[in-house]
């Protein structure tokens, strides 16, 4: 009888224990990793615990200096936060949490953060392995947070801690990723199809979009797509901005060769809702496993619409590229068919950021009222459980925001620290559900204190875009949802007399770009009239107006005190402290871990019915 119950009480801790999140030591496998320098002498692995918020790193560097890893920001490395470390000749280690003061200079923060898991060296390498806490409350530490995290690494080729700018390297990586590739399901039946341009002639163009109509596979029974990944050739993958593949409905009618997207012959325009994409700095993504793009049915699309944005700024002649889309797919079928449905401004010449700008935002709105009758069919609630973000070179950050009954209900998806450079589909946390009626509102943040002119929204790649696309399912026939605002009101408001908006667009030419009227500029633009332009799969097109509702800012989280150090008063933030995790063993290499309250409560709960039973059973 007591055998059995203690054999009951054991499992039941097991099952909470295994509930508490996924926990780093300094032998766990870091499931993440990047080259950080061109010449492959940095290479970073890294992994987290989502639920206790830590993050570890392990950075191994082809020298016997000291190494240093951390954070810094895309305008200045003063103030970057820096973990340095190193194995001295007689063996010994040193390893201290550390700021930057100045370009050049470090210093050790008041409160050490980083929790070293182990430091090695050899003839060839030094490996640096540690953990810190997402937000610390050391006002020295930048934060580790879903945006993209610009990451500094540095080294030195002894044990002086000296900052060399030749050796010293940033690079932009959205560290939290939710889903790795190597825990999805890969088909044994995978059969890949590309999708490409053969032998193109890029034009001595800054900008050309390049469009052709392909056939999806031909299948006899429904199939999944459940993988793309871009097809680039090594010397032309600079030119190649984006590529998209948009879904033809069965009806239309579709011209042959290629030619420019939008351009004279607007038939190489048709198409418009997105399947797959990809942009600068993007790589492979394969869907959940429990999602796919449906083909072979007769409400599949047989015909896509390929384009390709080649950015050839230096007008160079003769180059020739095969660029494209690689599809995976089987026929081992996912529960749910996948859509893919774009929101943003729309982009056209109405959407404009002044010259000067230290910061202008632009929105667009989406209303998702007609929906249904759009659809042509009742339409379940959308699934939302990724997303990919897309401006140009003036865009500094992205969000989308969620709003029901006229309250904002979440932030859907965001980047505060958007880089050009890396455009890649990235997986939620949470699915997003968006039921009928929702209002969706995406806001575009810029900079522009490198222009001395107006930057129109269009195609060019110093024009401006402000999209987002949310991959969802089931899918439905809404392709794009997108709002612009009402020109003349801005107008007006700048104190220019106009007619209509084509006026309106060139008004903006007059206008004197002062601080002041830039503001002004952006106020007039978010209390406009939006209009909302809603498109489906059949070129189907239904207009609606909405209004701009405020964005409530997120709050951020509690900080997590220091176990490596005094966290000074000055130190504290209003957001108060979450006690410090205890470890588990006196050694400097030791896992933090931390049990749950309810986990706590029922552990002792349990011991106290186990000690009462054995003693009713003596």
């Amino acid at each position: 009888m007591t055998c059995a119950l203690l054999f009951r009480l054991l499992l039941l801790m097991a099952l909470v224990a295994s509930s508490q999140g996924k926990r780093l030591g300094p032998t766990s496998r870091l499931r993440y990793s990047r080259f950080l320098d061109p010449s492959n002498v940095i290479f970073l692995r890294w992994d987290f615990d989502l639920e206790a918020e830590i993050i570890t790193f392990e950075l191994q560097v082809r020298t016997t200096g000291w190494v240093g890893l951390g954070v810094t920001n895309r305008y200045t490395r003063v103030g970057s936060d820096l973990v340095v470390g190193g194995v001295l000749p007689d063996g010994n280690v040193y390893f201290s949490d550390q700021h930057l003061v100045d370009e050049d200079t470090l210093e050790e923060d008041g409160s050490q953060d980083a929790e070293l898991q182990g430091l090695m060296e050899d003839a060839v390498y030094t490996t640096m392995r540690f953990s810190r806490p997402f937000r610390s409350c050391d006002p020295h530490d930048q934060d580790i947070t879903s945006d993209t995290i610009r990451v500094l690494a540095t080294y030195g080729l002894d044990d002086t801690l000296k900052l060399d700018r030749d050796r010293t390297f940033i690079k932009s990586i959205f560290l939290l990723q939710i889903v790795h590739p190597d825990d999805l399901d890969v088909p044994e039946d995978t059969i890949i199809h590309d999708l490409e341009l053969t032998d193109f002639l890029i034009p001595e163009d800054d900008t050309t979009y390049a469009c052709t109509f392909l056939p999806l596979p031909i299948v006899s029974k429904k199939h999944h797509i459940f993988k793309f990944e871009p097809k680039l050739l090594v010397h032309n993958e600079t030119m190649v901005h984006h590529i998209l593949v948009y879904a033809c409905g069965n009806a239309s009618v579709l011209p042959t060769g290629i030619s420019d997207c939008y351009g004279a012959d607007p038939a190489f325009s048709l198409c418009s809702q997105v399947i797959v994409g990809w942009a600068v700095g993007g790589t492979s993504y394969q869907f959940p496993d429990d999602v796919g793009v449906s083909i072979g049915t007769p409400l599949d699309p047989q015909w896509i619409r390929l384009e390709i944005h080649y950015s050839n700024f230096h007008n160079l002649p003769g180059i020739y590229d095969s660029s494209g889309i690689r599809l995976y797919y089987t026929a081992q079928l996912r529960k749910y068919d996948m859509g893919v449905l774009q929101l943003g401004f729309f982009t056209f010449p109405i959407h404009f950021i002044p010259p000067g700008a230290e910061s202008f935002l632009s929105y667009g709105l989406c209303k998702t009222e007609k929906f249904e009758e759009m659809n042509g069919a009742p339409m379940p609630d959308i699934q939302v459980y990724g997303y990919l973000l897309h401006t140009h070179l003036a865009g500094r950050a992205l969000q989308a925001v969620q709003y029901r009954n006229g309250a904002q209900l979440r932030t859907i998806c965001k980047d505060d620290s958007y880089d050009f450079n890396l455009q890649e589909t990235r997986d939620l946390p949470y699915r997003a559900e968006i039921k009928p009626g929702d209002e969706l509102l995406v806001e575009c943040h810029y900079q522009t204190l490198d222009r001395d002119s107006l930057t129109f929204g269009g195609p060019s790649t110093i024009n401006e875009m402000c999209l987002i696309f949310l991959f969802y399912y089931p899918r439905n026939n809404i392709s794009s949802c997108m709002g612009y605002p009402d020109i003349i009101h801005v107008a007006h408001e700048l104190g220019e007399e106009v007619s209509d908006p084509m006026e309106g667009m060139m008004a903006m030419n007059n206008v004197e770009w002062t601080p002041e009227n830039i503001k002004k500029a952006e106020k007039a633009c978010k209390e406009a009239q939006q209009m909302v332009i809603i498109k489906t799969i059949d070129e189907l097109v239904e207009n609606t107006t909405g209004w701009i509702p405020d964005i409530i800012p997120t709050t951020r989280g509690p900080c997590l005190e220091s176990s490596g150090g005094k966290v000074e008063p000055q130190d504290k933030t209003p957001a108060g402290f979450r006690a410090a995790p205890v470890a588990l063993s006196g050694s400097s290499t030791a896992t933090q871990r931390r049990l749950s309250l309810a986990a706590l409560l029922f552990g002792q709960g349990a011991l106290s019915w186990l000690l009462a039973t054995l003693k009713v059973g003596v």
